[in-house]
């Protein structure tokens, strides 16, 4: 028999289930609950001709041409399910919103001897309002903030390091936020898939203890922070970090000079008209003879501009500490020490 399973428990159940995917690789790309796998009925070619029917012919038309679809893969469905459980192991299905590939795909494996099957109700639909909800709930969140180049990420590592809960938000937009933050790092996800990936994260944490997360504008890279969980970093009190720009020039350094000259030039270029023309011009010339430091600090009189703003629009408490040394670890237990005093 069939059951039906709802975003909620699919994603708070402690048992362990197959998760698959039948909706099609773009959509899929596009963004998909982390842990499901992609069985697609149909190709990206195929959905798009089998939705045009659809809109422009009849539903029952539309049917009927994706099954003309569907019936040659039906032995290779099985095979590929065979070789990704048991017949016996829990399996939830779930297509756009949880409509006839889902149940199609779930009687297949039932008639092949599937035996507990379930169906996502509303589909991947129900589980992106599901988390979108969730994530606009209120959290013990503590926005760790400071000036570009205090090493705020590797802070937060270590603060994890030593047992607390982080959200690493630029790990997850595989970017760190500035014209300079895709440097070192892996493409970026979609919107929709950080959010979903972000969910995941937050979903093992304890929302009764307080989460760490890093100070960011609603936009990473090109990357939206889903609007209710920035609300809510909107709302949660800022431990600022002040570091001097000597320090910060040194961690700055550090992350981004190797072998990435031709990227440190075009980021100076994006930012060239705030900079100013001699500026930048000079922060190219800088880079281009390895002069690191200068370059660094002619960018930094920009950030630290922008983000002086951006504490001025703060609402929520700002607290300041002053961190004489760029070790993450030493300063990790300075914050937290400081954080515990606060009143």
């Amino acid at each position: 028999m069939i059951g039906n399973i709802s975003a909620a428990q699919l994603l708070n159940t402690d048992q362990l289930e197959l998760l698959i995917d039948v909706r099609s690789p773009v959509e899929y790309k596009k963004g998909h609950i982390p842990g499901a796998i992609n069985v697609p009925l149909f190709s990206d070619e195929e959905r798009a001709h089998v939705g045009t029917i659809y809109k422009q012919q009849s539903p029952q038309k539309a049917f009927d041409q994706g099954m003309v679809y569907v019936r040659p893969k039906l032995d290779w469905f099985i095979d590929r399910m065979r070789a990704l459980a048991s017949t016996q192991e829990p399996i939830s299905i779930h297509c756009w919103r949880g409509g006839q590939r889902s149940r199609a795909f779930a009687q297949h494996l039932e008639t092949h001897g599937f035996e507990d099957i379930h169906v996502l109700k509303g589909g991947y639909k129900a589980y992106r309002k599901y988390i979108l909800e969730q994530l606009s709930i209120p959290f013990s969140l503590i926005v760790l903030g400071g000036f570009t180049g205090s090493g705020k990420t590797h802070i937060l590592h270590s603060l994890k390091d030593l047992g607390e809960q982080v959200i690493d938000l630029e790990g997850l937009a595989s970017h760190k936020g500035s014209a300079f933050g895709m440097i070192h790092m892996k493409p970026q996800p979609t919107s929709e898939q950080f959010a979903n990936d972000l969910y995941r994260q937050i979903s093992y944490l304890d929302r009764d203890r307080v989460i760490w997360i890093e100070d960011e504008s609603i936009t990473i890279g090109r990357i939206q922070v889903p609007y209710g969980f920035f609300q809510r970093m909107k709302e949660a009190p800022t431990i600022f970090v002040d570091m001097h720009q000597d320090l910060r020039t040194q961690i700055l350094v550090s992350d981004y000079q190797y072998d990435c000259d031709d990227q440190l030039t075009e980021a100076i270029q994006r930012i060239a008209k705030k900079l100013g023309g001699k500026n930048s011009s000079s922060a190219i010339e800088m880079v281009e003879h390895k002069q690191y430091n200068n370059a660094a600090k002619i960018c930094l009189k920009y950030y630290d501009k922008i983000y002086e703003k951006s504490l001025d629009k703060k609402t929520a408490p700002v607290h300041r500490l002053k961190l004489r040394q760029i070790d993450p670890t030493i300063n990790a237990h300075i914050i937290l020490q400081f954080f515990n005093n606060l009143p």
